[in-house]
């Protein structure tokens, strides 16, 4: 018996459709069946649990965590630090001072020539409001300058964290103690550098 052979008189009027057989519009999110949740039934958006972004609780800080200090202090009152980018090695040593720079024996603005070099190298001292109170002298060797220029930032940060290590927090969210272990990549057999090939000739 097909859909068409039925007569008008055995289809229910809405009428006579019984009353718990429509869904209710406010059923509360708890009598929300899960089953018909997990089957991929739809829920009204009104009956979705409200997300809330940034509660009250923050992020949880280890009250006994106790940050490594790579800074050291000696019997004289003098914070040495030492920093290291690609092939450059860079000893710092910082006391208190009318803010003398000196880099192997020569003045910051004659070792470093370009500002930005210069500005990247006072930036730990200005992090922590020494710039001008303190006497720094580096000894740096290998590398070239923009190798040198990390090293003695490197160095610089370590020895003001050794100088006080409340600097510390300060210092690492500004990544001024991370050492940057990008190295130079190596040579390989059958190329003329690390990646580029030979030459090739058809002829």
């Amino acid at each position: 018996m097909s859909s068409d052979d039925v007569s008008p008189e055995e289809i229910p009027a809405e009428s006579e459709v019984p009353a718990t057989e429509v869904p209710s519009a406010e059923v509360p999110v708890a009598e929300v069946p899960s089953a018909d949740v997990a089957a991929g039934a739809e829920v009204p958006s009104s009956h979705l649990p409200e997300l809330k972004l940034g509660g009250e609780a923050g992020a949880a800080v280890d009250p006994e965590y106790v940050p490594t200090i790579r800074g050291k202090v000696d019997r004289f009152g003098v914070a040495m630090g030492t920093g290291r980018r690609k092939t450059s090695v860079a000893r710092v040593r910082v006391k208190e001072g009318s803010g003398q720079f000196v880099i192997n024996g020569r003045p910051l603005e004659e070792y470093l020539c370009v500002e930005r070099d210069r500005e990247s190298v006072l930036a730990p001292l200005r992090l922590v409001s020494r710039l001008g109170k303190v006497d720094i002298s580096v000894r740096v060797n290998g590398g070239g300058i923009t190798g040198q220029t990390g090293a003695i930032i490197l160095g610089l940060a370590r020895a003001l964290q050794g100088m006080d290590p409340n600097w510390h927090h300060k210092l690492a969210e500004a990544g001024l103690l991370t050492r940057d272990d990008r190295m130079v990549e190596r040579k390989k057999f059958g190329f003329k550098k690390a990646r580029r090939s030979f030459q090739f000739s058809k002829r």
